[in-house]
């Protein structure tokens, strides 16, 4: 009997992009990392939700339009628009999801941050599955202290991986919002704050996560129901499940 096969669904990933930038500027960033670390991904790059209020750094580099997620005082300890842009946020993922990860950079990966330890406390997606997992590119901390107290209030349980750079105007907040995590998988280089091109080594680190995420998904779902399935993983291939018939499998005597 000939196996069907069938195309398993994809985990899907919110990618929230940096300030007065765009989610399409975003996809371009991380379009250079090889291509293989996320095939197995569904991923979405929204904008933000409020047009770019001031000159973007990557006017000249990139096309507008720009935009931003919330704004924020000079030593980024006060916000505006940021409740807002948390219920705008909450909203997109509860009609759009489920979602299974996040991936931001710079303010998309401070916010990012901020719903999963919201999430985590109770606070926002209380009705949506836990967000399993996290890439974080040059984030930090919120630092209000009625914010720090409920979103970083216990370790976040989220698999989380985040890239640090060596010049990096955020390396030390960056360090700070690794450590706010529990077990996180820090990926240093050598450039600043920018989404990095990445060296073998971390091409590796990266793949192996990525898979790691998938496998744990996998074995974390019922696959018994009529009939049992087989799960096959490879990181250069699709992923797929063999659903197998095991009626007449009985050993013989």
């Amino acid at each position: 009997m000939e196996d069907q096969k069938e195309e398993v669904k994809k985990m899907k990933i919110l990618c929230l992009h940096g300030f007065r930038t765009s989610g399409s500027f975003l996809k371009k960033q991380i379009s250079k990392w090889d291509p293989s670390i996320f095939a197995h991904f569904e991923m979405d790059f929204p904008d933000g939700i409020f047009p770019a209020g001031g000159k973007s750094d990557i006017e000249g580099i990139f096309p507008p339009p720009y935009f931003e997620w919330f704004q924020f005082n000079e030593d980024f300890t006060e916000y505006t628009n940021l409740e807002q842009c948390i219920t705008h946020l909450c909203d997109y993922i509860t009609t759009k999801g489920p979602f299974d990860g996040l991936l931001g950079f710079s303010q998309g990966a401070t916010l990012s941050a901020l719903l999963l330890g919201y999430q985590t406390q109770g606070k926002v997606l209380k009705d949506h599955p836990p967000l399993k997992f996290f890439v974080s590119i040059s984030g930090s901390k919120f630092r209000k202290p009625n914010i720090c107290e409920v979103a970083y209030k216990d370790p976040i349980k989220a698999k989380s991986v985040h890239f640090i750079g060596a010049k990096d105007w955020l390396k030390l907040p960056s360090e700070e919002l690794a450590a706010a995590f529990e077990n996180p998988l820090i990926v240093r280089h050598p450039q600043g704050h920018t989404v990095p091109r990445l060296d073998e080594t971390a091409v590796e680190q990266l793949r192996s996560w990525t898979t790691e995420i998938i496998e744990s998904d996998l074995s974390g779902k019922n696959e018994t129901k009529d009939g049992e399935s087989t799960i096959k993983m490879n990181n250069k291939e699709k992923v797929t499940m063999e659903k197998i018939e095991v009626e007449g499998l009985e050993a013989q005597a």
